[in-house]
């Protein structure tokens, strides 16, 4: 079974998978920070293609944060797992407490990582959503929704991992997925990864304006 060394061996395989959208001025890249990005800047720079982030917070059951029971994206989407919702018994007040905390949390990433930056134009591109894998897939499937409302042309979700289920969904929902990975049992994303270390948000800034350079 694959082993990704980090999210940098992740992302220039995904590369080689994705090369017939390499130099395309209809493509752009939107990962999903924070893991997101470290993988979808190699891609970008392998493929010489836009990168962008695309905000997304997942909505974590109170006490088991890593359970997502949903999640919630830039343009006021929000995607609810209600399997995990009515089995846990959780309530109207606690999920709203867990939103309004990862509004906040998503708000902030906004400022911080797309400051200064014009607002985001998929209208008639190609949009490759990248993050560092898939598990429930709710995250991928907030910024699915809410990228839609925007008009893109194509809707493409690439993933270095992900679970068998997860990928198959998005196959239905989506023109085109890609995940290089879908071993069985999954156990999650940060399984299959020798180095699985949090990106910083540091990191994140860096890239995307290593990224913006190199466009220029």
């Amino acid at each position: 079974m694959v082993v990704f060394k980090d999210r940098t061996d992740a992302g220039k395989r995904l590369a080689e998978e994705l090369e017939e959208y390499a130099g395309r001025d209809d493509v752009i890249l939107l990962a999903l920070p924070r893991g997101g990005v470290p993988v979808a800047f190699e891609v970008a720079k392998e493929l010489d293609l836009e990168l962008d982030v695309f905000i997304v917070r997942k909505l974590g059951v109170p006490g088991y944060e890593e359970l997502a029971m949903g999640a919630i994206s830039s343009g006021g989407v929000k995607v609810m797992n209600m399997s995990v919702v009515d089995s846990l018994q959780i309530s109207g007040e606690d999920i709203d407490s867990v939103v309004e905390a990862e509004r906040k949390e998503l708000e902030r990433r906004e400022e911080l990582y797309r400051k200064g930056k014009a607002k985001l134009d998929v209208t008639g591109r190609t949009a490759i959503l990248i993050d560092d894998g898939l598990a429930t897939g709710a995250t991928m499937k907030a910024a699915v929704q809410a990228l839609r409302a925007q008009k893109p042309e194509n809707i493409v979700v690439a993933v270095p991992t992900a679970s068998k289920e997860a990928c198959e969904e998005f196959a239905a929902d989506v023109d085109k997925t890609v995940c290089l990975t879908t071993p069985e049992p999954f156990y999650g994303v940060g399984a299959w990864y020798e180095d699985f270390a949090q990106t910083s948000d540091r990191e994140v800034c860096d890239l995307l304006k290593k990224a913006e350079d190199m466009n220029r």
